[in-house]
């Protein structure tokens, strides 16, 4: 069905044949209520990019962000969030991976309150795994979901699982193989318009507050939150059901939203469920947003911790906004993967999860999340202990955090520096995670840490900050174009020795040269990328 239009809808075309799998999913009825959004929001959607582009332009001047002073009536208001609905009234553990069916079932009977299934930072983003994706949601909302091992084993939803909360791709995206009016769909509105018919009477007759749920990804301004207001408030009406149904979290996982996060919770405050703290994004933003600035430039990604000044800033405003407003603040991903061979990294690793979920806690979030199961009796140990029988700590209040624009820039790292281990293990761990994308998983452990998207672009953006500023390395010679070249080849040759799975190590290598070498600097890898995901070269991730 590849170029056929679809005859009885009128203007969508799919470029690619749906699968079998998905034919339930992608229905007529749900392909024409994507098209409905797109027609009436993409307009929106392409300013809002375009506002981007322009502000990234004023950063490279030399703007610094800062609060806003048009939406100071905002921040100084009395307002509140609509209280949480029953099921995401707790969620002091929260797990996330790929609409996989069986990472699905491990993820949902975990034992965590909350389940992330995301098609953005953590999903490849082929046609099978998007369009099957739904179907596995359907059956997931229906309590159908199974999976049969090609060991034997088979796979089933226990009686009590976590909440399921869905994350859509990001207004950056778009979904070339559906075409609306001749131009590819909105990404966000694909993957959010397809869950959210097909499974929002479902979710609802259920009663007790159950509805569509969702994380709303890379948001740079409350003007991109307003955008899903909107879009919710259409959608709820389309579908007949009442305004404020839809919850969303929103993930301040840039540092331009970490300024408006008052401004971000009342714009969708009937649909806020809260924010929470996406820290490796966030770690990206500060690294793309001024990475023309020397006095900026981070150094070796293990030496930027939670602890660092402008991390600590963002979170500890995070819970204060969060907790002033009634919403849910919710700490960071746990990346770590227990070893199956080693106790004493384990050891070592659970210490520092630990560790971070009592700051955690003790900063006031009401939750965080873990990317592995075996992490959940950790973290719901350290939120036991504080939050007792409550189900969250939003009352608690931190009124002894300021409003400090220049904390939340203060990019300082006691004793950081650019080593040449540091310079291996970006490349490196960029190789094996864009090799493994390409092939359609984007979830891969890597040195027993669970690497999506997210930590890959700092993997590339450092790299590329490096070369562009010319960072000493080990406090000596600066990082340059040919130093990277030679580490890379280094590491080519090493994994094709010892990984002969990796059949598309060539073109990752072929990706990150270009991600890294490039005179300008590529927004999101996720973009480029795309073109790779089919051997055929077509454009999988242009902004339309």
């Amino acid at each position: 069905m590849r170029g056929m239009a679809l005859s009885t809808l009128e203007g969508i075309e799919l470029t690619e044949e749906v699968p079998r799998e998905a034919a339930g999913a992608l229905t007529a009825e749900a392909l024409q209520f994507v098209a409905r959004l797109h027609r009436r929001f993409n307009p929106v959607r392409e300013a809002l990019l375009a506002r981007r582009a322009e502000r990234q332009v004023a950063l490279d001047a030399g703007e610094a962000p800062g609060f806003l002073e048009e939406t100071a009536a905002v921040r100084a208001g009395t307002w509140r969030v609509a209280d949480a609905p029953a099921p995401l009234l707790d969620r002091r553990v929260e797990i996330t991976g790929p609409v996989d069916r069986k990472m699905m079932i491990n993820a949902l009977n975990s034992g965590a309150n909350v389940f992330m299934a995301d098609f953005e930072d953590s999903l490849s983003p082929t046609w099978p795994n998007i369009a099957i994706g739904q179907a596995n949601l359907m059956d997931a909302v229906r309590g159908t979901l199974t999976f049969e091992s090609p060991d034997g084993r088979s796979y089933r939803l226990n009686d009590r699982i976590a909440t399921l909360v869905v994350r859509p791709r990001g207004w950056h995206l778009v979904e070339p193989r559906m075409l609306v009016d001749g131009g590819p769909v909105s990404a966000s509105l694909f993957d959010f318009g397809v869950y959210f018919v097909q499974n929002v009477h479902e979710l609802m007759a259920r009663g007790d507050g159950w509805a569509p749920y969702f994380y709303l990804p890379k948001l740079e301004s409350h003007l991109e939150a307003r955008l899903w207001n909107d879009v919710f408030v259409a959608a709820q009406e389309m579908a007949g059901v009442p305004r404020g149904t839809i919850r969303a979290t929103v993930l301040i996982e840039t540092i331009l939203a970490a300024f408006e996060m008052d401004e971000i919770l009342y714009e969708l405050r009937e649909h806020s469920s809260g924010l929470n703290a996406g820290r490796w994004d966030y770690i990206f933003s500060m690294i793309k947003k001024f990475r023309n600035r020397r006095n900026m430039v981070l150094p070796d990604r293990g030496q930027v911790t939670m602890t660092v000044p402008f991390m600590r800033a963002y979170t500890q405003l995070l819970v204060k906004t969060c907790h002033k407003r009634g919403a849910h603040a919710i700490g960071g991903m746990s990346a770590f993967i227990p070893s199956r061979r080693d106790e004493a990294v384990n050891a070592r690793a659970l210490m520092q999860v630990r560790e971070d979920k009592q700051r955690e806690a003790g900063d006031g979030f009401d939750g965080s999340w873990v990317a592995h199961p075996d992490l959940v009796p950790v973290v719901r140990e350290v939120f036991d202990v504080a939050l007792g029988a409550r189900p969250n700590q939003r009352e608690r209040q931190r009124a002894d955090v300021p409003e400090d624009a220049a904390a939340l820039l203060d990019t300082r790292v006691p004793g950081g520096a650019v080593t040449a281990g540091g310079v291996r293990l970006n490349v490196s761990v960029a190789l094996q995670y864009l090799e493994s994308w390409l092939r359609g998983s984007g979830a891969v452990g890597i040195n027993n840490l669970m690497e999506d998207t997210a930590t890959a672009e700092i993997s590339r953006a450092q790299l590329w900050q490096w070369i562009r500023n010319n960072v000493p390395v080990d406090g000596g010679a600066p990082f340059t174009a040919d130093g990277y070249r030679a580490t890379r080849a280094a590491e080519v040759e090493a994994l094709t020795r010892d990984r002969p799975d990796m059949t598309r190590l060539g073109d990752a290598a072929h990706l990150l040269d270009d991600l890294v070498l490039g005179d300008e600097f590529a927004e999101f890898l996720t973009v480029p990328g795309a073109r790779l995901l089919d051997r055929d070269g077509e454009d999988h991730g242009a902004t339309g």
